[in-house]
């Protein structure tokens, strides 16, 4: 589900306060391929077991957030920092 512009350019990263993307479909595909081989945690340290179906990333590339249901979920702790990948791609 694709966010409102207008919506997504005043949302930002809770923690860092950079401007957030969309998750490109290649890069939710390694992710969900992570998800499913049991290889994710969020920033609190728990295992994501869910398929994610659709994301923001911050603009520096670092901090992943998950969108459930249309909503944007901009919790610190259900993050998910991207340099727990050594190949995320670019």
């Amino acid at each position: 589900m694709a966010l409102d512009p207008r919506f997504l350019s005043i949302l930002c990263c809770p923690v860092s306060k950079r401007a957030l993307k969309p998750l490109s479909r290649a890069r939710l595909g390694f992710l969900n391929d992570a998800v499913r081989a049991g290889s994710v945690q969020n920033v609190a340290c728990a295992v994501l077991n869910a398929v994610i179906t659709d994301a923001l990333i911050s603009d520096d590339d670092k901090v992943i957030y998950r969108i459930d249901d249309g909503v944007p979920v901009l919790l610190p702790e259900e993050g998910i920092g991207t340099t727990q990948f050594t190949d995320f791609p670019a």
